[in-house]
């Protein structure tokens, strides 16, 4: 039997590969950041060729350090950042614009006019999701509006439309394909079917002809065709945060995980019958393996929480880089009465208002650069709460067993000690880390191995999971409710800023 397996993590800010082995363990990674495109105020965008390219590296990359080849990978695992949408030629492979990026906000008025006299809930019943500048298919509608001829194009068949897995899958495999957690993020599948929403799609203006053919997660798809890996099936694709959910091991309902990246992801597993939020969560499919039915989940998405800790390098320029800011931060007892709300592209959940913009609130002559740097620490913790919340809320409206008592949490910022107690502190529930932190490839590895029957079956992927570091709620009650309460009136001065 082949070694290894193969997932390739093509996220907002890099592209990856990485190695596991049957153990869930990594063998091998290799990785390369590509240029964030800030065209407009609002405005963000990747090129979707560099972005192929850097894929294309990395897969050689890891294979050469590891002295591996073909013969010792079973399968490849597509993860990716999800509802950033590109549109290529069917012909050549050629993109007709820039890859339009999950936070890019050129559709907020777009998205107005798509709602009309309904407002943003109007598809919410079929497609689980709010009318947002997030979602992919309001992005797809801006392009064949904006580029010319490509309206025209996309009706002849000439164009097709993909978020990411679908752009790296044509360019490894020439197939035109997507899986139903990146389908459910596009605004165009009928959640309950799995399939694409022919009167959305009208509405939309949208030429069914250039969307993709929706799969399981778990399947073989087909085989790579050109370069190291050639001849190794593609077997495996799940949008980001499902990935990662997947990795975690949230199999049975009532299970969450938060990831805590570029954003924050919190995804709760419901089941095989979707929930339909009544307090701003995203219902989504959150994995489907082969031809068993679909596993549905309540999310709550947050644009921004890592980003933060790069503006406050980049923008700000009060850290030299990313991992100066714990020390910072402890260097003080606590905020300082600052708070500061990240609201650079509209609040996303629970509360969903395009119309904020970011604010520094309760700042006096006392708040120095490391009482800054906490809060943009706690900001992450807040808003984290935000999501659970809503979905105690929503659990309890609708008579769900689905109480969270231990959050699991990956992503770079899990390696922050100091906002992991908080974050346990606020929520007033345990923390895990797992020992393997790296759940988004690994969610996507786990998928394509169950394909080629590498993993027998779901059971080797809840034992392969283990807990590394455990943080437990020490805040007392009344501090923590006074900095809930602070936190809520400095959200609250973000609203009605863009007209």
């Amino acid at each position: 039997m082949r070694r290894y397996v193969a997932a390739i993590d093509q996220g907002t800010t890099s592209s990856r590969c990485i190695v596991f082995d049957q153990g869930g363990r990594v063998i091998g990674v290799a990785q390369r950041e590509h240029e964030q495109l800030f065209p407009k105020p609002g405005w963000v965008e990747h090129d979707p060729e560099t972005l192929w390219r850097n894929t294309e590296l990395v897969l050689g990359e890891v294979l050469g350090r590891q002295s591996l080849s073909a013969a010792d990978i079973a399968a490849v695992g597509i993860t990716n950042q999800r509802e950033t949408t590109v549109v290529w030629e069917r012909a050549t492979g050629e993109p007709i614009h820039n890859a339009i990026v999950w936070q890019d906000t050129r559709t907020d008025r777009l998205v107005g006019e798509l709602g009309g006299e309904h407002g943003p809930t109007r598809y919410a019943d079929r497609t689980g999701l709010p009318l947002s500048t997030y979602f992919a298919g309001p992005k797809l509608r801006w392009i064949l509006d904006h580029v010319p001829g490509s309206r025209e194009r996309a009706e002849a068949g000439e164009l097709c439309f993909g978020t990411i897995d679908s752009w790296v899958l044509w360019n490894l495999t020439g197939l035109h394909v997507t899986d139903v957690t990146n389908a459910s993020r596009t605004m165009l599948m009928d959640l309950r079917t799995s399939s694409w929403d022919p009167r959305i799609c009208a509405e939309f203006g949208i030429p069914e002809a250039m969307l993709p053919e929706i799969r399981s997660s778990s399947e073989v798809y087909g085989e790579i065709t050109s370069g190291p890996l050639a001849g190794v099936p593609v077997a495996g694709i799940l949008g980001d945060q499902q990935a990662a959910t997947f990795g975690q091991a949230c199999l049975l309902p009532g299970e969450a995980k938060n990831t805590y990246g570029t954003g924050n992801f919190m995804l709760l597993n419901t089941g095989t019958t979707p929930v339909f939020s009544k307090h701003g969560l995203l219902t989504t499919v959150c994995y489907r393996l082969g031809d068993q039915p679909a596993v549905y989940a309540l999310e709550g998405s947050i644009a921004v929480t890592g980003s933060l800790v790069q503006w406050l390098r980049d923008n700000l320029g009060i850290i030299a880089s990313a991992d100066e800011i714990e020390p910072l931060a402890r260097s003080v007892e606590d905020n300082g009465g600052a708070y500061i709300v990240p609201a650079f592209s509209g609040l996303f959940a629970p509360r969903w208002r395009p119309d904020a913009r970011g604010v520094i609130a309760g700042l006096t002559r006392f708040v120095n650069r490391a009482h800054l740097a906490r809060a943009v620490l706690e900001s992450t913790a807040f808003q984290t709460l935000e999501v659970v919340d809503a979905m105690r809320a929503d659990a309890e409206s609708q008579h769900l067993d689905l109480e969270l008592t231990t959050l699991k949490v990956d992503g770079g910022m899990t390696g922050n000690d100091l906002l992991m107690q908080f974050q346990s502190d606020v929520l007033d529930v345990p923390v895990v880390r797992p020992v393997v932190t790296e759940t988004t490839a690994l969610g996507a590895a786990y998928a394509a191995g169950l394909a080629v029957g590498y993993w027998p079956s779901t059971d080797e992927i809840r034992a392969n999971w283990a807990a590394d570091t455990t943080w437990r709620p020490t805040m007392a009650a009344e501090d923590r409710a006074r900095r809930i309460a602070a936190w809520n009136k400095a959200v609250e001065r973000t609203y009605d800023w863009v007209d």
